[in-house]
């Protein structure tokens, strides 16, 4: 698409983006450039026009457009170089920046563990399914590690917080093989929910041995799934999974606020 094509569609995109609240020209600008990227399929690593040019597209002022480019380089979706060949560069958006900005938001509606583990039991098998077939050699031989890394019995406060990690990043490794973004966007996103809401409160609790037990069981019975391609017996067994991991955090989660009560 050449530059005068381009302008012309950002032009009519910033005129759609028209409604009866009154935003600002810099606001204006930012939802204009990402109806742009979107109806034009753009990449990342493709350049935006340059200040001028946004100048004349956007009929403001140096200042303006400033202010705009560096609310879209804070979201993370371009990045700003300077020099003769500077200018904005689309960005992809990384996902540790994407899923923090959301988990800040949810810090804040106090999920439990519980929630998480509701949405869990719908995503978790699905995703399971969909990576059958998709798992390198290297991928079958990291969940084996990771599996492995939770047999033993924990020793010390640290083995155990990196066993509870060891079996989320077991789980995030499916989502992102998984091959649907939206999928796989959340997998991960509800165990680093997990991480943050969970192991970091929980971990101080007594250890639940007989949970433990159960996700290894689970996950060494998903490797050698994984291993067989036998997408029937992952599904089955990502399922009990899930309904035995939502057993026991409801229990953690009763524990938990028992030990609230009995220290205030």
């Amino acid at each position: 698409m050449n530059k005068s094509v381009e302008m012309e569609l950002m032009d009519k995109l910033l005129a759609s983006g028209g409604s009866a609240k009154r935003v600002k020209r810099a606001d204006q600008i930012v939802e204009a450039v990402k109806r742009w990227v979107v109806v034009s399929n753009i990449q990342p690593g493709d350049r935006l026009p340059n200040e001028k040019a946004l100048m004349e597209l956007f009929d403001c002022s140096k200042g303006t457009v400033r202010e705009a480019l560096k609310s879209l380089e804070v979201q993370g979706l371009i990045s700003i170089k300077t020099g003769p060949n500077g200018g904005a560069v689309l960005v992809q958006v990384p996902y540790p920046l994407a899923s923090q900005m959301l988990r800040n938001y949810l810090h804040f509606q106090h999920p439990t563990g519980p929630d998480v583990y509701e949405l869990r039991d719908l995503v978790e098998p699905e995703i399971a399914r969909l990576v059958v077939g998709k798992l390198s050699a290297e991928d079958l031989s990291e969940l084996e590690r990771l599996t492995n890394l939770c047999a033993p019995i924990a020793e010390s406060m640290e083995q155990r917080l990196e066993q509870r990690i060891a079996e989320l990043d077991f789980h995030s490794l499916l989502a992102e093989r998984c091959g649907n973004p939206l999928l796989g966007f959340i997998g991960r996103f509800l165990n680093d929910l997990l991480k943050d809401l969970v192991i970091f409160k929980k971990v101080q609790l007594p250890e639940q041995r007989e949970f433990s037990k159960s996700n290894l069981h689970y996950h060494q019975e998903l490797v050698e799934a994984f291993r067989a391609q036998d997408a029937v017996a992952v599904e089955r067994l990502m399922r009990e999974h899930m309904k035995c991991a939502h057993a026991f955090n409801l229990e953690l989660e009763a524990q938990l606020s028992k030990q609230l009560l009995v220290s205030t």
